[in-house]
């Protein structure tokens, strides 16, 4: 392991861009910190990284070189290295909370051993956008990316990974009517129990996906007395309603209102009130029920709860909140000994193929501001346009720190909007040529057939940039041909290419003159009737 090729200058350049772009958490110091002229403080590891990425153009990556070694490089560079202070008073479970630093290290060295190139500028960046022409294997190397990030390095291919590894990654597909429903939340219709319609609000795809994500990075931050506290009262909750037989059991209020608990879902507890002859159902939040248990406050009184909540005035739920605290906290089982451990900090891919087919402002709402890099986590947090239909209208939604999203974008696609700038500006754009991710059609498994593959497309996209009106943004990706897994060239050509470049050249002048040209680079035996260099003359 060894220091890359770097100078004072590139250190100094280094620091003043990560005072523009900040540190992201991962790469946060534990042991040692750079101290600037200013009195500023620096990840040493980090600022070497940084220094590499701007002298030699590498990717942000602070693997090949130790802590120490960034340590005794910086000080021989004249720069002053000062282990962490640490807190002069630690309170009591300082070799609890020693472990959980260690643990915390233990996370900064996970997903390092990255195979892709992109994988490491997508983890810097958050957000990444792959454009190029039609075919380049944009959606490939996303899902390639996420399988990389998401096996930490260890598998290649998709469907390689497990399950578990699968749900860290969410693939959706734009289109000009998907709308902020599908993406984040929205009412959906539903049969009601008596037959009736009705709607019901849902989450979005993204939503979902968050939630997910949200979950598992604050359980990642708990600490192991919360985590106790945590799965003792799960496991109380979980008896309570395993052991009563829903529709029959009888609860009562402090008023004597009885009821029975009908159904338990995840999210809601749905009573039946039968002496209610106003509203004699009613939906209670279990998270709610969860956070007064957890909290090892003492409830006595149903305005504990109002108090408790921060509301305003006590609702018609809180008297049965209380009741249910009452019973549970009644046959409260005794803490969990079991030993416990946060829960591995895991990164989630979200991929959206053909971003700018969807009307983008439209989408994402206001989601435009929690998607920003600078304002992940409750930092960015926001009310969605649907807050005031969730069980706790107070309820803010953000993005945590460990979802990445890929896009994917063909700028030449005519039935598109332009991309919004407001998006476009939260996301670092990549261009993709068309003679990239060749090793993509080693999945032909015949070397002729890939030769010949290669030869052609390289024949054809040469003859596609030496039109006037055309560009590289119109040459044809590797992707198109893995369809020779099952066609044959002609075949390929008549069926995909040569509809495609048609509507390229579509209101071109002499528009049969170029598909001449580009038929004889492809090498189709019988492009049209007549002398296919009379065109390219005709041209100029």
């Amino acid at each position: 392991m060894a220091i890359p090729k770097i100078k004072k200058q590139d250190i100094i350049d280094a620091l003043k861009y990560i005072d523009e772009n900040g540190i992201p958490s991962y790469n946060q110091s534990m042991k040692y910190e750079l101290i600037a002229d200013d009195g500023k403080r620096y990840p040493p590891k980090y600022a070497v990284a940084v220094a590499d990425y701007l002298a030699n153009g590498t990717d942000i990556s602070t693997n090949g070189f130790h802590a120490v070694e960034a340590k005794t490089y910086l000080e021989g560079q004249g720069f002053t290295i000062e282990t962490k202070q640490q807190k002069k008073i630690k309170p009591s479970g300082t070799a609890e909370k020693e472990s959980e630093a260690t643990v915390q290290e233990e996370r900064s060295q996970q997903f390092k051993n990255y195979r892709n190139r992109f994988s490491s500028m997508l983890i810097t960046s958050k957000n990444l956008i792959f454009r190029g022409a039609p075919g380049t294997g944009k959606s490939y190397l996303a899902k390639e990316i996420a399988t990389d990030i998401i096996s930490n390095g260890q598998v290649n291919g998709y469907t390689n990974l497990t399950d578990e590894q699968k749900k860290q990654i969410e693939f959706v597909q734009f289109h000009p009517s998907y709308d902020y429903s599908d993406f984040v939340e929205g009412l959906r219709p539903t049969i009601n129990d008596d037959g009736t319609m009705g709607f019901e609000l849902q989450d979005g795809i993204f939503k979902k996906f968050v939630t997910r994500a949200r979950k598992n990075y604050e359980d990642s931050q708990k600490s192991k007395e919360l985590l106790k506290k945590e799965v003792s009262v799960q496991d109380s909750m979980t008896e309570f309603f395993s052991n009563i037989e829903l529709g029959v059991d009888t609860f009562k209020t402090r008023n004597g209102n009885e009821f029975t608990i009908v159904s338990v879902d995840d999210k809601h507890i749905n009573i039946s009130i039968p002496g209610n002859a106003t509203v004699n159902t009613l939906t209670l939040n279990l998270g709610e029920l969860r956070k007064m248990l957890e909290s090892g406050q003492k409830f006595n009184k149903v305005d504990d709860i109002r108090v408790f909540f921060g509301k305003s005035f006590a609702t018609q739920g809180h008297s049965y909140d209380f009741a249910l605290y009452k019973e549970i906290q009644a046959k409260k089982r005794v803490a969990t000994k079991a030993d416990v451990r946060p829960e591995a900090l895991k990164k989630y891919i979200f991929i959206i193929d053909e971003i700018n087919r969807g009307e983008i402002s439209k989408i994402f709402g206001e989601l435009f501001f929690a998607v920003d890099p600078g304002y992940r986590g409750k930092a960015g947090e926001i009310s969605t346009q649907y807050a005031n239909l969730h069980a706790d209208p107070d309820e803010k939604f953000y993005i945590p720190e460990n979802v990445y999203i890929i896009g994917t974008m063909n700028d030449i696609d005519r039935s598109v909007d332009s991309f919004d700038f407001a998006m476009r500006r939260r996301f670092r754009f990549v261009e993709l040529r068309a003679d990239e991710h060749l090793e993509m059609l080693t999945s032909l498994e015949n070397e002729e057939l890939e030769a010949e593959a290669i030869q052609r497309m390289a024949a054809l996209n040469k003859e596609i940039a030496s039109v006037e009106d055309l560009n590289e943004n119109y040459q044809i990706g590797a992707s198109y041909f893995l369809k020779l897994k099952t066609l044959n060239f002609d075949q390929l050509w008549t069926d995909y290419l040569q509809p495609l470049l048609q509507e390229y050249v579509r209101g071109m002048h002499d528009e049969e003159g170029l598909m001449k040209r580009f038929a004889k680079a492809y090498g189709y035996p019988n492009p049209v009737e007549g002398d296919v260099h009379e065109p390219a003359e005709d041209q100029g």
